[in-house]
Parts: C-alpha cells; structure tokens; sequence
C-alpha cells in the first residue's frame, strides 16, 4: 500500500515535469507569460511530489506542507549521511524560491534562468528516483 502511494507521487512528479518542459516550450514560442509561468508552477509541484515519495519511503510519513516537508528533509539529512550529501533540503528551498514565488508568483520571467531552472528540476528527480529505487 504504502509503495503505490510512494509510487504514485513519484510518477505524478516525473508527470508534471514532463508537462512544465512542454508548457515552456509553448511558452516561449508563443511568447506566452501565462504558459511560462505556469510552466515554473507545475515544475515547483514536481519537486513537492518527489519529496513526498521519498519521505513516505524513508520517513513512513507524509508531510502536510511546505515548512513540514523542510523539517522532514532536514530529518533526513542528519539521519542518513548518503540523504546529507544530497543536500534536498536546500534544493528544495531554492526551488521553492525561485520557481514559485520569483516566476510564478512575482512574474519575474528570464528565460534562460528558467532553464536553469529546469534543469536543476531534473537534477532533483533523478537524485530521488535512485534513492527511491535502492
């Protein structure tokens, strides 16, 4: 039970940022800020999904927000020496920071930030998804 849900959340993170990709491709060939920004929300949630899959799987629990979800991964870090060396917990709040509140929210749109963005984004899955699959 426990393993669907964790692969539940990590399969609907690999999801959304398959769709934030698309959705800021279209962005920028449209010229569409609403798409970019969107594009940045929808790779925030990947990063919210992914910790919820790895926290379930080592913790046994589920964070109920984002200042949980910190503690959880702060947990985890001085827990787990491997978990340390990943440094989530600060990806995750630099994520938080820049996708969320400087896109999304504030609307501030630099293209190639983004992709930088993005990237990290993809960084964070992939360090995740072997964690999940040891």
């Amino acid at each position: 039970m426990v393993t669907d849900r964790i692969s539940v959340y990590f399969e609907d993170a690999l999801r959304f940022y398959e769709e934030s990709i698309k959705e800021f491709e279209e962005g920028v060939r449209e010229n569409n800020t609403y798409k970019i920004r969107n594009s940045a929300e929808k790779a925030w949630n990947a990063i919210i999904q992914a910790t919820n899959a790895i926290i379930l799987k080592l913790l046994g629990k589920l964070p109920s927000s984002h200042w949980e979800r910190r503690r959880m991964l702060r947990e985890l870090e001085t827990r787990v020496p491997e978990m340390g060396k990943l440094m989530l917990r600060d990806r995750y709040g630099a994520r938080e920071r820049h996708l969320h509140e400087t896109v999304f929210y504030e609307g501030n749109i630099d293209i190639e930030d983004i992709k930088y963005e993005l990237e990290k984004v993809r960084a964070y899955l992939n360090d995740v998804g072997k964690v999940l699959r040891e």
